[in-house]
């Protein structure tokens, strides 16, 4: 070896372990967290505290930013065109992989752009009216529904989004008609019912359960697997009419772009396991009826969206769905 050859391999040796340090050292900077949903919605208000505890945990801020707009696929196509160093992180969901089926030109592919971290929490969907609405049974609704087709109307955040899909779902099942309303974001589906615009909504539970609690709406159904523990009497759509695809469950994990090393990616899943074992964050999520659902690997949540992809395109078939 000549002497130039030598400089170099000892080098090389030198930087090594300085290169393995830094590595090991993730984070040693703040952490952007992008969440694709409206700053006080339920997701995003559970995204906070969870981010707050992660930046405690990691010895580094998680920062959440909101890019909101096409029913989560701007901030998807801001993460996906991110360093993938893994300080640019998603909150995906199953939203997003409903919206690639529904729209395969869409500048992203949730399972080609991007890795799974882990999986954080999910919720169902919660029928739910306005206080002074007629409505007390999803019965009523029903009939209401089959003698006056199309008249009835419903709200969600935007055309596939899990509140649309719910709600396409169980009038596809009851053999009824309804008109979906679109708005620009969940956030807004509380107030169009307390202003009478709109007769009925499927809002994930974390936005509905607070307005239940306070008796501004009133809850009538579940697509949960089982009775939530904070709504024991109301039934859940599968109660109903007994079909699987009645259980729909909103999940929310991180993504990173693809190409983070998978070290970054275990070190970031072994931190979110630990905080969604802590005691504050798991009141806080039975409180707005979700679940915590951590993944054990990168790998797990990988199969978990893979799977996911699956059930979600049934549903789209069943309701057929367009944009």
């Amino acid at each position: 070896m000549n002497r130039r050859n030598f400089c170099l391999a000892t080098m090389g040796l030198m930087l090594a372990p300085t290169i393995r340090a830094q590595h090991l050292a993730y984070p040693n900077r703040a952490i952007r967290m992008i969440s694709p949903y409206a700053a006080g919605g339920g997701p995003d208000v559970q995204l906070r505290q969870i981010s707050q505890s992660l930046g405690a945990l990691m010895g580094e801020p998680v920062i959440v930013e909101n890019k909101v707009g096409a029913a989560g696929v701007t901030g998807a196509v801001h993460v996906k065109s991110a360093r993938a160093d893994g300080y640019t992180l998603l909150m995906g969901s199953n939203t997003h992989l409903i919206q690639k089926t529904l729209r395969p030109n869409l500048n992203f592919d949730p399972i080609a752009d991007f890795s799974g971290v882990s999986n954080l929490f999910a919720q169902p969907t919660v029928l739910v009216v306005s206080k002074d609405s007629r409505f007390n049974s999803i019965e009523q609704i029903i009939e209401e529904a089959r003698k006056n087709p199309g008249v009835l109307n419903y709200a969600s955040g935007g055309v596939g989004t899990s509140a649309h899909l719910a709600g396409a779902t169980f009038f596809t099942l009851a053999e009824a008609e309804a008109t979906h309303i679109p708005l620009k974001g969940s956030v807004e589906i509380g107030l169009s019912l307390l202003r009478g615009d709109v007769d009925l909504a499927f809002p994930v539970s974390s936005t509905a359960l607070p307005q239940v609690n306070d008796g501004s709406l009133k809850a009538l159904a579940a697509s949960s697997s089982k009775r939530l523990k904070m709504l024991p009497d109301v039934p859940t759509m599968n109660e109903i009419f007994d079909n699987p695809l009645t259980v729909q469950e909103s999940w929310f994990g991180v993504w990173a772009p693809r190409g983070v090393e998978s070290s970054i990616l275990e070190a970031m899943n072994a931190a979110i396991v630990k905080v969604l074992s802590e005691e504050e964050i798991l009141d806080s999520l039975d409180i707005s009826g979700a679940l915590a659902m951590p993944s054990k690997t990168p790998a797990e949540f990988d199969q978990f969206i893979h799977d996911e992809n699956d059930k979600w395109a049934a549903i789209i078939e069943l309701t057929g769905t367009q944009i």
